[in-house]
């Protein structure tokens, strides 16, 4: 978990470059995107650089000149400052930056999505091909396996997206894998898909049921989850027949399972006891 002294950094630098980039346009926010994500890869690939780039031995702005003689007239001004404002906080760990740097790249991604009206579609772009990645044991193991170079697996995927989803989406998927926050490839699959809904600002709840929903019954528990949570759901529906009734509902860490299943597996232990 981030101590309060790196989350007080990454706000300062998320501050600074949302200021900067205010009136830029979507294609001018996924330049600065990307060009954040490339010090994020540069940082993931490069542990020396992390140790120096947060050592506390280091003043803030003898950290911020190493970063900005490393990046300077490579990168976008906007860019290189929010990055020189990063790295001059204070971290617990070099991987705190790290991970801060591709949240930093990640919420610009958002951020030109939500310029460009595409944040729904991204959202559930990712979420579906989270669906396909779990239906697929092959593609599953492929897309996670660190042993992998991960040009390689990009290089899947963009054969099996490229064309059929949001460049956005495109760009996030890439970005799972090479393991968004130290995460695995489906479980930065599915951060990615709640810090899209959150850009939304709405919560997501993972849905499980035997049988498809009707629109009427999907508009229902929309309806009782708004009612719950106070903000507006976004509903991410699982077909999987061996529930075999009822309905599974998580969102955050509470879980509310309503299933068949789960009432056959509490009357089969019963009887074991």
């Amino acid at each position: 978990m981030a101590s309060s002294e790196s989350r007080l950094s990454y706000a300062k630098a998320s501050d600074r470059l949302t200021a900067n980039t205010r009136t830029a346009t979507a294609a001018q926010l996924a330049t600065v995107a990307d060009e954040v994500l490339s010090v994020a890869g540069l940082l993931h690939a490069e542990p020396r650089l992390r140790r120096a780039l947060t050592d506390p031995a280091r003043s803030g702005e003898e950290r911020a000149q190493l970063l900005r003689g490393l990046v300077a007239g490579k990168l976008a001004e906007s860019t290189v400052g929010a990055l020189t404002t990063l790295v001059s906080g204070r971290w617990g760990r070099p991987t705190e930056l790290l991970d801060s740097t591709e949240r930093l790249g990640v919420d610009t991604v958002l951020r030109a999505a939500d310029k460009g009206g595409k944040l729904g579609d991204v959202e559930d772009e990712l979420f579906r091909f989270g669906q396909i990645v779990s239906g697929s044991a092959e593609l599953a193991v492929t897309l996670s396996d660190p042993g992998a170079p991960p040009a390689r697996r990009v290089k899947l995927v963009e054969d099996l997206l490229q064309s059929k989803v949001q460049a956005t989406t495109l760009r996030l998927v890439e970005v799972a894998i090479t393991g968004f926050g130290g995460r695995s490839f489906e479980s930065s699959l599915t951060r990615l898909v709640e810090l899209t809904a959150a850009k939304r600002d709405r919560e997501v709840a993972y849905v499980t049921v035997a049988k498809p929903l009707g629109e009427a019954e999907e508009e229902a528990l929309g309806a009782k989850l708004f009612d719950m949570y106070g903000r507006p759901v976004s509903l991410k529906i699982n077909v999987d027949p061996a529930v075999i009734g009822g309905v599974s509902v998580q969102v955050g860490s509470d879980l509310y399972d309503g299933t068949i299943l789960r009432r056959l597996n509490e009357a089969r232990q019963a009887f074991t006891k």
